[in-house]
């Protein structure tokens, strides 16, 4: 097993084994769960990104389409239309790599052609067959998402056998497909909250483990997600305190990357689960 992860994504190298990096979330969408809407205006887009690497962010996942339970589709037109502003305007704003939240191949192309490096599949190559071959003629990174269904229909009664099972093997099918098109640099994402009850959440995050015998880095996106009321009775927007447990709980399971919406307080939260994790 590898646990040696240095990515390269521009000019950046990362050696995601070496400390817990953070992904700041940017929704460019009026209808995401936590903040839609905020951020509809391209310059205000801009703006929290740049606020969002001075607080500590390693990357930045810009969205054009939310993927709450029950959200609707939009038109590829649409999505890139809310995204590709943003991404060719940040590209000389800021020095930490961009990375694209869709699963459609189309929008990853255009996004990796206005300066994004990453390209963050929800779907795991699951819903657009031709994604691992835009990634690899881009010779971008991926990250790959477990989700069960799709976003309108993936938290209707979802049912496991065995989750943690299930979701490895998910995961060995994306690896086979990077494999063939020769993505070098994939990133796997157990998918928190995507087909999943509680129970199945929180076995993923003790088990997180599991995963890395894919010789993959491993990033978690739980951030302000509904588990967490489900346990502490609050609301969107009173969750911070229960997304920072789950990441420390995440980072010291071994998780690499976490994908966060409050990045300074997240990224000073993750200093001290680092330095706990060094002492011998």
């Amino acid at each position: 097993m590898n646990d040696n992860y240095s990515y390269h994504f521009g000019k950046k190298v990362y050696d995601l084994s070496s400390r817990t990096y953070i992904m700041g979330v940017l929704n460019v969408t009026p209808d995401s769960f936590s903040d839609g809407g905020r951020f509809l205006n391209p310059d205000d887009a801009v703006a929290h990104a740049i606020q969002m690497e001075n607080d500590g962010a390693d990357f930045i996942d810009i969205g054009g389409m939310s993927t709450r339970p029950g959200a609707e589709e939009i038109s590829p037109d649409e999505e890139m239309k809310r995204i590709i502003p943003v991404i060719s305007a940040l590209k000389n704003e800021i020095r930490i790599p961009i990375s694209v939240d869709t699963y459609r191949s189309d929008v990853a192309d255009s996004a990796l052609e206005s300066g994004a490096l990453i390209v963050n599949d929800i779907s795991g190559f699951n819903l657009d067959a031709n994604m691992p071959k835009v990634i690899a003629k881009h010779k971008a990174s991926a990250i790959v998402m477990h989700m069960k269904g799709t976003p309108k229909n993936m938290q209707e009664n979802p049912e496991y056998t065995d989750v943690v099972a299930e979701v490895l093997k998910y995961f060995e099918d994306a690896v086979w497909k990077a494999n063939v098109e020769a993505i070098d640099q994939l990133i796997i994402d157990p998918g928190i909250g995507f087909g999943k009850t509680l129970e199945h959440n929180l076995k993923l995050l003790k088990n997180i483990n599991e995963f890395k015998r894919l010789d993959c880095p491993v990033m978690i996106g739980i951030s302000r997600k509904s588990m967490i009321s489900k346990m502490q009775n609050s609301p969107v927007d009173d969750r911070l305190e229960g997304t920072i447990s789950l990441n420390a709980i995440a980072a010291l399971n071994g998780v690499n990357i976490l994908r966060v919406h409050d990045v300074k307080a997240c990224r000073k939260a993750s200093i001290i689960v680092d330095a706990y994790k060094k002492v011998e």
